[in-house]
């Protein structure tokens, strides 16, 4: 980036040696996880690289055109004001250091869509995502565990990330699986691992040879990462391409969908919304409250009745 963004009133320039500067001093004054770091950095190289080609003196425009841009890439509206509250940030650090005006303090995150833009899997389509996993091989045995895990316990994929062979603390055919949950420092909630969720977790773990429980639960096995902990971005990958193995193509059908099949069927078999917000870690149980809305919704549309009313006028 040369010649980012000049300040007519001699303020320094962020030229393409300073922004590296600016964003290291920005990163590490910032009082925020170590992964947290990351994702700002990726998202301010992200936010300058659309910029690079703008004027010479940056303006609120620029940063609307940016919220505009990401909103044409179709990111969820959560992101897309993830990415803002970084920009928000940066510009207020340069502000206080007198570097560059905050230009995107005014800028306001996009509307969080009410309700969810994420479908849930039905019965048969979960009967042939895990039915359609090889679970002759390592992989598909961490596959199938992994799958298996995140629709039987509602967990975050970020979860299933952090998690360690340690984690799990066995009572006989059942465990406690103690995960660090999203906002948290430390692994201070757990999930209850029934049978039916811990066995193919050990089966995975006995091929895999691995019982240190420093280790993490699941591995990569590639080759350049074998033995790593694997990324969200690779679980999230291998749940797609099982849901596309089961034929199953459906942009609202995600990884984060498993944790939504999850909560769902949990209600559905006749658990009460302050267990199902316990299981999920919901902060509200409004949120828990979304998933028995959308239930009720399904189940008894004001739209078959219109339907029948019609009957008497008109048949298709």
């Amino acid at each position: 980036m040369n010649n980012l963004v000049i300040n007519t009133n001699a303020l320094v320039t962020l030229d393409t040696v300073n922004f590296s500067k600016y964003l290291k001093e920005f990163i590490a004054e910032q009082d925020i996880k170590e992964n947290s770091k990351g994702t700002y950095k990726r998202a301010l190289k992200q936010f300058f690289s659309f910029m690079s080609n703008k004027s010479i003196e940056l303006t609120g425009n620029d940063i609307l055109e940016y919220k505009k841009f990401l909103d044409s890439q179709g990111l969820a509206a959560y992101t897309i004001t993830a990415y803002l509250v970084v920009v928000r940030r940066f510009f207020a650090w340069t502000e206080s250091k007198k570097i560059y005006p905050n230009i995107a303090k005014t800028i306001k995150g996009m509307k969080s869509p009410k309700g969810f833009r994420k479908e849930c899997l039905s019965n048969g389509q979960i009967a042939r995502v895990l039915k359609g996993i090889n679970q002759s091989t390592l992989q598909g045995k961490r596959d199938f565990a992994i799958i298996n895990l995140l629709l039987r316990t509602g967990l975050r994929t970020i979860e299933i990330q952090r998690a360690d062979i340690g984690d799990i603390a066995r009572c006989v055919d059942e465990a406690k699986f103690y995960i660090q949950g999203k906002g948290r420092d430390a692994k201070d909630e757990y999930v209850v691992l029934t049978y039916t969720a811990l066995k193919p977790i050990l089966t995975y773990l006995e091929a895999r040879g691995q019982n240190d429980v420093s280790a993490p639960l699941f591995a990569s096995i590639s080759d350049r990462n074998n033995g790593d902990r694997m990324t969200t971005r690779s679980i999230s990958r291998l749940i797609k391409n099982a849901l596309l193995k089961a034929d199953i193509d459906d942009r609202r059908l995600t990884a984060h969908s498993l944790r939504h099949t999850a909560i769902t069927n949990a209600l559905k078999g006749g658990a009460s919304l302050q267990e199902v917000k316990t299981m999920a870690r919901h902060a509200n149980i409004n949120t828990t409250l979304i998933y028995s809305h959308n239930l009720e919704r399904m189940a008894n549309p004001a739209e078959r009745l219109i339907d029948k009313y019609m009957e008497e006028i008109y048949t298709i």
